[in-house]
């Protein structure tokens, strides 16, 4: 019989940290810290498993689960003295998800659970407080009703602000017993009327309601677009924690708050956190009531006249503070913890490692080396990869004036700048139109996940440094300002209202998530320092990965970024980027519409010095780094013009009939341009292309070894070899250019010839290539794309909602497909490699900066990875990671 449930509580528990994958990442912390002997409310976690079996037995709860969470409840009822259900000593509960790894708002909670028409009297006269107990009666209500039964919270924020308006009251805490009991009434009486049915009585049928729910918002969109964002399998599902409840509401000498034992957005090492009176978890986070500091260092800090809880409440703040020093040693590393206070008692409700920018990564990985907590590798393994993104853009230049029109809470660092939106949905749009948005929210919810994404950066008007606008853009990396109670959106009107001006929809404004301003306007930027703890991690890093990482670049500004961020060579260099500019593309033009191949040479010509200029510039920044220029790849036709205006344009300036123009232009129309006349095909059918460039490469290489003094050894890459007669033919124009410049120069190049693997057939057929081939480079994207027989440009359409129904786990695109394409890739490395064993062997397809990618290529035995400049320091962090994890398996 499968164990469905493990119980804690009372010093003891079932599970442990390392049960993760069975308890998920609450369960498992709470049954660590209850047997640590922390002061954890008793309770039960259902196993992750059972939402598989929930969803698989058609959305209900097995007989044998609800009999192993009952006995369980039997346990919590024996340990504090409380019965579920009871009219004297009620046993309130809550339902919280809990998958296994954060998913900070995503899925659904319950409070309260077990309150009706006759507990909420037993409750009022348990505790002494009969105001308390209706105030989480209607919290419960308003709570289930939301995410149980479906009828939408704003139905009950519409009904409590009218009465607090009727009562002329401004805080939910000023509310009698009396006046709530008032709002229960008029909840019940507003569910009757929209659902047609009455607010649920029996605690039994509601424990059911609230455990099925969450397992449900395992599905919800908001859980799957998260999901899809941060890559997590939707096989996992969520565990569901059922606890005894502790209440932050019980008056003055309660509280309830959420801490981080440093500081999450700068890494600094001190308690950071907020705390409310008299209220419950979920006021903390939902923003309607300002929260207050935990230290008084935070307090002071923020600017506020509020007590933090250190002053207010000493004695629970000591117990707090060792707790927090106490978790931290234990799980070495920071924790984001939830707690309450009730009537002075500290209860624990949650630890996890916390969410925290990539710049407080980077401080705490380091400091904790420094403090001797972690090693070298473990700071190394902190670190994600895919974060580094948010060290790489630009910041605020210090030096330029800020017309600041508001002011907030600095909740994720960085700064971003774009147009004003108000939706979600228009951040979306404004992101496939190719707009950079700031989405402006009176307080995100987890319906806007979708927008968050999709914009620049974040504005919220109400909420906290823990709120969910908070948490959720600092584990996105999106510059976040919370809290800015200077400004004020209409929403009606569609207009930010801030200090001395008003703007609109579409107006350009300026975040600084660093310093919590808003500034009117587009700023001037400023590049980002790589040193300090980032250069300490990279030096880390670098000490260990195995692979070398070069860069994708084209053209010598490429080079250098690349180059500043740790770039060991390029890659790959798309010689067709270089024929698009001034008046190259002309030119082009005309290499492609001549008659013949006088015609063509004659233009090819022209194209020559520039070619060879481009060439030496690259082999000028690189110098004494290896350089892969890849041969002309892509179909001619892309190069001529498409529209009847552009033809007339383009004829008039060739001295041409436009009538002409077309017909050469039809000429060259194919059906299927990716699987047509282009790489090595063309390189045989226009051998004079590729002479071309071979002479201007040789010729930069000489050049660029006057200029520096180091001599330069270029690698061609001979693009769609399918054939290894394409590329014996392709070999001999490129070695006769080599020996006539070598002969022109007296000098010897030493230089490479070999070709991008991107059809099945060349990597099946690798051992026969790799006889002429002295390197093979993975093309992954037209790999994946030939493999799939999927168009690239094509599968946006399709591929979310292969991904969405659970056809596919990631985009092949963005993410290799190990299984298929990968698959090929090991398969041409070892045949390679069988024909010639020093053979080398990269990626350059866009999976050469995606970090599960070039774990996989690390574990093929590749001998680097190539990816876009700015993706260089994640690449070499993943390899470095990609080596620590391979020798702990």
């Amino acid at each position: 019989m499968t164990k469905w449930v493990y119980k804690f509580g009372n010093g003891e528990a079932e599970g442990r940290a390392v049960d993760r994958e069975l308890l998920g990442g609450k369960g498992a912390n709470l049954a660590e810290m209850s047997s640590l002997g922390l002061p954890v409310p008793p309770g039960l976690t259902i196993i992750a498993d059972a939402c598989a079996a929930y969803f698989k037995q058609g959305s209900s709860i097995d007989d044998e689960l609800k009999r192993q969470v009952l006995a369980g409840i039997e346990g919590i009822e024996a340990i504090t003295g409380k019965k579920f259900g009871d009219g004297h000593r009620p046993l309130l509960l809550s339902v919280r998800s809990g998958a296994r790894v954060s998913m900070p708002g995503m899925m659904d909670t319950v409070l309260n659970l077990g309150l009706n028409d006759e507990t909420v009297h037993a409750l009022g006269h348990d505790a002494g407080d009969a105001r308390f107990a209706w105030d989480s009666y209607r919290r419960f209500i308003q709570m289930y009703s939301d995410v149980v039964m479906g009828l939408d919270n704003d139905v009950f924020e519409e009904i409590l602000e009218d009465e607090k308006a009727r009562l002329g009251y401004e805080y939910d805490t000023e509310l009698t017993a009396g006046e709530w009991q008032h709002v229960v009434t008029l909840y019940k009486d507003v569910i009757e009327e929209e659902l047609g049915q009455e607010f649920p009585q029996d605690p039994e049928v509601q424990l059911w309601g609230a455990v099925g729910s969450v397992f449900s918002s395992w599905k919800s969109a908001r859980a799957v677009t998260y999901r899809q964002l941060h890559n997590i399998p939707d096989v996992w599902g969520t565990a569901v924690n059922v606890q005894a409840m502790v209440f932050g509401n019980l008056g003055n000498a309660s509280a309830t708050g959420v801490a981080f034992t440093r500081n999450p957005s700068t890494g600094e090492r001190s308690l950071y956190g907020e705390f409310l009176v008299n209220a419950q978890g979920e006021d903390v986070v939902a923003g309607i009531r300002t929260p207050q500091s935990i230290t008084e260092d935070g307090r002071i800090s923020s600017g506020s006249d509020r007590p933090s809880m250190e002053k207010l409440m000493p004695e629970a703040f000591k117990e707090f503070s060792q707790i927090c020093d106490r978790l931290e040693q234990h799980y070495r590393d920071m924790q984001d913890i939830e707690f309450t206070i009730e009537r002075g008692k500290l209860w624990m409700l949650q630890t996890r490692s916390g969410k925290r920018s990539t710049r407080a990564a980077m401080k705490i990985a380091v400091d904790m080396v420094d403090e001797g907590v972690i090693t070298e590798r473990e700071a190394v393994l902190r670190i994600d990869p895919a974060s580094l993104d948010q060290l790489l853009h630009p910041t605020i230049d210090p030096r330029v004036p800020r017309e600041v029109i508001g002011t907030g809470l600095p909740a994720s660092p960085g700064a971003a700048t774009g147009e004003i939106v108000f939706t979600a949905e228009e951040a979306v749009v404004a992101e496939e139109e190719g707009r950079k948005v700031i989405l402006l929210r009176v307080e995100t919810s987890p319906e806007d996940i979708h927008g968050m994404h999709a914009a620049e950066g974040i504005l919220t008007t109400r909420g906290g440094m823990t709120s969910h606008a908070a948490v959720v853009a600092r584990g996105m990396g999106i510059p976040c300002v919370v809290g800015a109670g200077t400004m004020r959106i209409d929403l009606r009107n569609e207009r930010l209202i801030g200090i001395g001006v008003t703007l609109e929809k579409g107006d350009i404004i300026t975040i600084d998530g660093s310093a919590g301003q808003v500034l009117k306007g587009e700023v001037q930027m400023v590049q980002p320092e790589l040193s300090g703890d980032f250069g300490r991690i990279m030096k880390w890093a670098d000490s260990v990965r195995r692979m070398t990482v070069r860069t994708n670049a084209d053209t010598p500004a490429d080079a250098r970024a690349a180059r500043s961020f740790g770039a060991e060579g390029i890659g790959l260099c798309r010689t067709e980027h270089m024929f698009f500019e001034g008046e190259r593309i002309h030119v082009m033009r005309e290499m492609i519409l001549a008659e013949d191949e006088l015609g063509r040479r004659a233009a090819l010509d022209k194209l020559l010095p520039i070619q060879r200029l481009d060439f030496t510039g690259l082999f000028n920044v690189m110098h004494g780094l290896p350089v892969t220029i890849r041969l002309l790849d892509p179909p001619l036709h892309e190069f001529l013009p498409k529209t009847e205006e552009e033809i007339a344009d383009v004829a008039a300036a060739m001295g041409m009939e436009a009538t002409a123009l077309r017909q050469r232009v039809d000429a060259l129309h194919e059906f299927n341009p990716m699987l047509g006349h282009r790489g090595c095909r063309l390189a045989i059918s226009y051998p004079e292309i590729v002479e071309m460039q071979a002479r201007a490469i040789f010729e930069a290489a000489v050049a660029a070894a006057h200029e520096t003094g180091a001599a330069v050894v270029p690698e061609i890459m001979v693009p769609l070899v399918g054939l290894r007669s394409e590329l014996d033919y392709v070999k001999d124009r490129i070695d006769a250019i080599a020996r006539d410049v070598m002969n022109e120069a007296g000098m010897r190049i030493d230089y490479l010839v070999g070709t991008m693997i991107e059809l099945p057939r060349a990597a099946l057929r690798a051992h026969i290539i790799a006889e002429a081939a002295e390197f093979f480079s993975f093309g992954t994207n037209d790999l994946t794309q030939t493999t799939f027989g999927i168009s690239r440009d094509d599968a946006s359409a399709f591929i979310p909602t292969y991904q969405r129904k659970g056809i596919i786990e990631h985009d092949p695109f963005i993410s290799l497909d190990f299984d298929g394409v990968g698959e090929l890739i090991r398969i041409a490395a070892e045949r390679g490699r069988r024909t010639r064993n020093d053979m080398k062997l990269g990626i350059c397809g866009e999976h050469g900066g995606d970090p599960a990618s070039i774990h996989f290529c690390e574990d093929i035995g590749l001998d680097y990875v190539s990816c876009s400049p700015f993706r260089v320091p994640i690449a070499r962090l993943a390899a470095a990671q990609a080596v620590i994890r391979a020798a702990q398996r």
